[in-house]
């Protein structure tokens, strides 16, 4: 291609010097007019067909670019490039076009001022199959490790949640005239949580993590008895602070996904009962409303106590230039037999004890501002079934339904460590209030 431009270059360099002689000789005899009129004629056959020759090499010349573009988003699709980056559409190279050539200008001109395409930018080509990263606000999080590598990731939690409790015993004459007492009751409660989670990368597709939380906890219950001539509120404060549940996830990439596929996260979870166990709390029952309470507890549980597993399934679905996600997930917990419920007037016997299966889902979509940082934003649900005790429902146990709406924030602050913040806001009357979480991954 280079050799015939050189030589199209040499034939107009030759047919505008024959111009230029023949234009600049005005002492020619008359007598050759006719064959002059013939050599102007010959040389602008000449220009034109060099021009159309031009015209083919330039028409070769975007074949074969197209070719290129096509190799070179083949190359990515494929991977070969390089591992490790979020996927993105295939570059398309923008051209820049020359003004057109003035009126009256010959066809060498023209060729001269031909529109030359240049690119002036390119979008992030994706050189692997991974989803692409967003800011995380569930506990489930989309991108997968890659091979080999190790994420280190301290985070620190605050939940906050208040309730109020009004508890009428007595009869009533008419709707508006109670005989008997009135108890009311506001909770307070406040928790702390830091935890460290490692993950690691043993495939492309798949990744296992280990969570190691310590938890502090708070509460305050206030609590007054109206109609009996006792207008002083009695407060019972306690805490408790130990060792969580530690938990082990495993998850797997089911698809290769791409820029109109979606990506299918299989995940699998094991929540262990190393936390303070809430039959093992103590229970002061001289501490117990008008209503007949069972008591307070003097230290509060930083476990749940039973063994439980949660599958679920994670799917994201990139749309150039927010990603939406959601998933499912079910935790069943395990059984426990001979339970005994501690109190400082003797144990109580409760037999056998399972909590009620947790049926979650979630939803949201994520957003990537510029290169460094990105902005999420979702709901996560969580409906409670109801806990059985010896074979049957408890007769004080109802399903707990609970709805968060969650707003999260990521920036990088270095190529190999992010900064992720989540809020959390309770929509439902038994989700915490407010729930506040700061992430810091770190790659190694």
């Amino acid at each position: 291609m280079k050799t015939s431009g050189r030589r199209s270059g040499a034939v107009v360099g030759c047919s505008v010097a024959g111009l230029v002689l023949a234009a600049s000789s005005p002492f020619l005899h008359a007598a050759d007019d006719a064959a002059f009129d013939g050599s102007v004629d010959t040389l602008r056959q000449r220009i034109e067909e060099q021009s159309r020759q031009i015209e083919s090499l330039q028409q070769d010349l975007s074949r074969q670019q197209a070719v290129l573009h096509d190799m070179r988003r083949a190359l990515d699709i494929s991977g070969i490039s390089g591992r490790g980056s979020p996927p993105a559409a295939p570059a398309i190279p923008a051209t820049v076009a020359a003004p057109p050539p003035p009126a009256g200008s010959t066809p060498a001109q023209q060729v001269a001022q031909a529109p030359v395409q240049r690119p002036v930018g390119e979008a992030p080509t994706r050189t692997d199959n991974r989803p692409p990263p967003v800011a995380p606000i569930f506990e489930q999080p989309g991108v997968l490790t890659p091979r080999g590598t190790w994420i280190l990731e301290p985070s620190l939690q605050y939940a906050y949640s208040s309730s109020n409790r009004i508890a009428l015993i007595g009869y009533t004459i008419i709707p508006a005239l109670l005989i008997g007492l009135i108890d009311v009751r506001e909770v307070k409660s406040n928790s702390l949580t830091a935890a460290l989670t490692v993950r690691r990368g043993i495939t492309n597709r798949f990744e296992l993590e280990a969570k190691i939380p310590y938890v502090y906890r708070w509460d305050s219950s206030v609590s007054r008895e109206v109609a009996v001539g006792s207008a002083n509120p009695e407060v019972f404060d306690t805490d408790g602070d130990d060792i969580g549940d530690i938990e082990l996830t495993g998850r797997y990439q089911l698809n290769d996904g791409g820029a109109d596929r979606p990506y299918y996260i299989a995940s699998l979870r094991f929540k262990s009962r190393t936390g303070t166990d809430p039959f093992e709390v103590e229970i002061d029952r001289t501490i117990r409303s008008t209503t007949g309470g069972v008591g307070l507890q003097t230290e509060i549980p930083t476990g749940s106590g039973f063994y439980s597993l949660q599958p679920g399934l994670t799917v994201l679905i990139p749309s150039d230039p927010v990603v939406f996600f959601g998933g499912v997930s079910y935790q069943y917990s395990f059984k426990r037999d001979n339970v005994k419920q501690k109190t400082n007037e003797g144990d109580i016997e409760l037999g056998e004890v399972q909590p009620g299966g947790a049926f979650g889902f979630n939803f949201g979509m994520g957003l990537a501002l510029n290169e460094r940082s990105s902005f999420s934003i979702g709901y996560d649900h969580l409906s409670v079934g109801k806990v059985k005790q010896n074979g049957e429902t408890a007769a004080t146990s109802v399903r707990v339904q609970l709805g968060t709406l969650l707003l999260g924030y990521s920036y990088r602050m270095a190529p190999n460590r992010t900064l992720n913040l989540s809020v959390g806001a309770g929509l439902t009357e038994d989700t915490p209030d407010l729930q506040l979480t700061l992430r810091m991954p770190i790659t190694l």
